[in-house]
Formats: structure tokens, C-alpha cells, sequence
């Protein structure tokens, strides 16, 4: 028999289960028989908890109707939150002491710290809402954090492309592009069963330049039969202005970077800004 429990904590309870599994929806009766309370109980709890969720702007529960129904946690992020978090970084990144021989922008750091990296992937999440991606898709290595991340708040699997195959993954299929930074030829792959026929897929990167690596993950999901719906990625490059791939969302734009003065040229993008992305 299942002690009676404290409404905070069957709250606290129902609370940790809905954000562990975001965008899955749990019958009611799974919190009932848990918790020993009655579905009326749990309904109150979950409008408690709603309320709190709005008024703290910590996401979104919804009660589903029917049959197959109960609630639904979905991580998403206002627009002021996305806006301040994208300032966050532009100041965080103007540092001088960022910039590496070459014009290259030192970020490594920060896509190691683990509460940025959440937010940043609710921020994904929060663009994408409407595509529903079956995977997230990484090029290894710098974006693999923020596509975990993205791919935990929309709770399906993270798929991440090489740039060279691995004998313990089994068979995999490969594709050349060039590069958009240094217009060399590349080439990534991907294993067989990593990506189902028809899957949609939702591609996130740290940084975008001319969309070269963007468009090879175009051409490698058409050979899985997959569908991208959406790029999305922490930097793009100002320039060149005509990329190889539409409708990708940003953050942040690096309009560019002048070694000798030390000066970063930084902006939010006009997503970040509150300009949504279009739905495909």
C-alpha cells in the first residue's frame, strides 16, 4: 500500500517525471497508482503546477483528453528569455582574449558548461517547436553538446555524422561536400540503422559560414530517405551573405573579427531579436 503523500510532494514528484520526459505524454493513472491519490487529486496537482509553469515561464504542461490522453511537459522559452540569453553570449564572447591566430573565435568553453547548454537546447527546442524532429543530427565535434542538449528537450535520439567511419557501429553510408570555410573537399558518414527511412531530422551546429557542412546533410539524409526540417545553429557568419542551404535559424551573427584592435563584431541574430523562424 502507497503512503499517503504531502500535495508538495506528490507536486514535487509528478513535477520531475514530466520534465524528465519532455514532449511524452503520461496517463494520469500512472501518477495514481504511484502516488495513491485519486485522478481528481492528480488533476488538481497538475493545474497547481501548470499555473506555476506559466507564472515562472518554465515550459508548458497540457492535459490531453481521451482515450490516449494525460500530460504533457514541452520545454520552451519566451522571447525575452531568448533575447537575454543571446546578449549573455554576445557580451561573454566580445572578450578580446576569445580571439585566436587565424580570426578564429575561442567558444569551446562555454559550449562545455552544462546549465548554458540546457538553456541553449530549449532555446532549439523553443525555434523547431512545430517541425517535430524524430533525431537531432550533429557534425562531430564542437556542435555534439548543444545537439544533445536540443535533443533532450525535444526527447529523441541524437544521430551524430563523421568525418570518418567506425568499425564498431557496423555498415555506414558516406557523402562528400566542400566546405564552406575552406572549400576542400570533405566527407561524412553515418551509420546504416542510425537513421530510419522517413525520419525527420533536425540539424544543429555551433557555427555556419557558407552552409557547406548544412548542405552535406542535406545531400546524406536523402540517402537515408530522411527529411531535414530545420537548421539550427549558435553562430553564423555575416559573410558570405548567399548560403548554401534556406531557412536556417541563429542566434548569433559574427559580423567579423579584428585581431589587430582585439574587437570582436558580435550581434543577436534576428531570431534572437524575436523575428520567429518560418515553418516549412
Amino acid at each position: 500500500m502507497v503512503r499517503r503523500l504531502r500535495r508538495g510532494d506528490r507536486m514535487v514528484t509528478i513535477a520531475h517525471r514530466l520534465f524528465q520526459e519532455p514532449h511524452t505524454v503520461v496517463p494520469l493513472g500512472t501518477f495514481t497508482g504511484a502516488l495513491g491519490a485519486a485522478k481528481s487529486t492528480i488533476s488538481e496537482d497538475i493545474a497547481s503546477l501548470r499555473q506555476t509553469c506559466e507564472r515562472f515561464q518554465l515550459g508548458r504542461i497540457e492535459t490531453l483528453a481521451g482515450a490516449t490522453g494525460g500530460v504533457r511537459y514541452t520545454p520552451f522559452r519566451t522571447a525575452e528569455q531568448i533575447r537575454a540569453i543571446a546578449e549573455d553570449l554576445v557580451r561573454r564572447l566580445r572578450d578580446p582574449a576569445r580571439i585566436l591566430p587565424g580570426g578564429f573565435l575561442y567558444t569551446a568553453d562555454l559550449l562545455s558548461l552544462p546549465s548554458l547548454v540546457v538553456s541553449l537546447g530549449e532555446v532549439f527546442a523553443t525555434f523547431f517547436a512545430e517541425r517535430r524532429p524524430d533525431v537531432v543530427l550533429s557534425m562531430e565535434v564542437q556542435g555534439i553538446p548543444l545537439a544533445l542538449m536540443t535533443a533532450r528537450a525535444f526527447n529523441v535520439p541524437l544521430v551524430t555524422a563523421r568525418r570518418g567511419g567506425i568499425r564498431t557501429e557496423g555498415p555506414s553510408v558516406g557523402v562528400n561536400y566542400v566546405s564552406g570555410s575552406s572549400r576542400t573537399m570533405q566527407s561524412m558518414t553515418l551509420p546504416l540503422r542510425a537513421v530510419p527511412p522517413g525520419a525527420r531530422a533536425l540539424f544543429i551546429d555551433d557555427f555556419l559560414r557558407g552552409g557547406g557542412t548544412a548542405r552535406g546533410v542535406y545531400d546524406l539524409m536523402r540517402e537515408f530517405q530522411a527529411e531535414v526540417v530545420g537548421i539550427g545553429v549558435l553562430l553564423e557568419a555575416a559573410e558570405p551573405k548567399d548560403k548554401l542551404v534556406d531557412r536556417h535559424v541563429s542566434l548569433l551573427v559574427l559580423e567579423g573579427i579584428d585581431e589587430a584592435r582585439g574587437a570582436v563584431h558580435l550581434a543577436p541574430s534576428r531570431f534572437a531579436l524575436g523575428n520567429p523562424p518560418r515553418q516549412s
